[in-house]
Parts: C-alpha cells; sequence; structure tokens
C-alpha cells in the first residue's frame, strides 16, 4: 500500500495519496486532495528502513557522545539519552510521568531529588 507524495502547482502544497497497490497508483490521474487541482509532481520520497527494536537500542548504546555523559553522572546526559530512547521506542512507549523527569533532568535536577520528590528511595 504505498503512499506519494506530491506537489501541487496550483495550492502550493506538498500533499499525500494513498493507494491501494502500486499499479492503481501507476494507473491514476492524482488530484490534490486540498484543492482539487491536477498540476501535480511526484516528489522523491525519503526511504524509511526498517530496523527491530534491539538493533535501534543497540545503535543508541553505540553512541559514544551519549554514553560519554552517563559516565560523568550528568543529569542532563541522562535526559539526552532517555530522550533518544523516547525517540526511537515512541511517544506512545513513555508515559507522561516519565516526560517530566526527563524535564527535571534536562534543567539539571538530580536523580536522587527527582526520587525523593517521588517519595522513593534513592537508588543505592
Amino acid at each position: 500500500m504505498p503512499i506519494y507524495e506530491y506537489y501541487c502547482f496550483d495550492c502550493r502544497q506538498k500533499v499525500a495519496l494513498f493507494f491501494r497497490t502500486v499499479r492503481a497508483a501507476q494507473e491514476a490521474a492524482p488530484s490534490c486532495p486540498q484543492c482539487g487541482g491536477v498540476r501535480l509532481r511526484r516528489l522523491i520520497s525519503r526511504v524509511a528502513l526498517l530496523q527491530s527494536d534491539d538493533a535501534r537500542l543497540e545503535q543508541i548504546l553505540e553512541d559514544e557522545s551519549l554514553m560519554s555523559g552517563l559516565e560523568r553522572e550528568d543529569p542532563r546526559a541522562l535526559a539526552r539519552f532517555m530522550r533518544a530512547m523516547q525517540s526511537e521506542l515512541g511517544d506512545e512507549a513513555i508515559e507522561p510521568e516519565l516526560d517530566d523527569m526527563i524535564d527535571r533532568l534536562e534543567a539539571g535536577e538530580s536523580p536522587d531529588a527527582i526520587e525523593a520528590s517521588l517519595g522513593e528511595e534513592p537508588l543505592p
């Protein structure tokens, strides 16, 4: 089920059109869903490379810039690492409370202080 991107010369918008099959896309005379115009030019879209969750997480762990900050126990480095994980896992995997904790880490608050405010014992 391909999705093709087009530039509409009538409304000057970039639009995406969904087709059920590649053949349908080849045979169709596309029209702009914004203005109904038919003067469209097909754009070259980005290609997405699908990776397993394990491969994506391994890529993060191999990023030396993320890992070096963790070794220094810098709260902002921990926040960058967590944001990278959030980006790879997608927003639906992150609870709002965790997002708030990442914001506090980015502000420089220590993980121990954050845990204390949540009523939890600091990690040893």
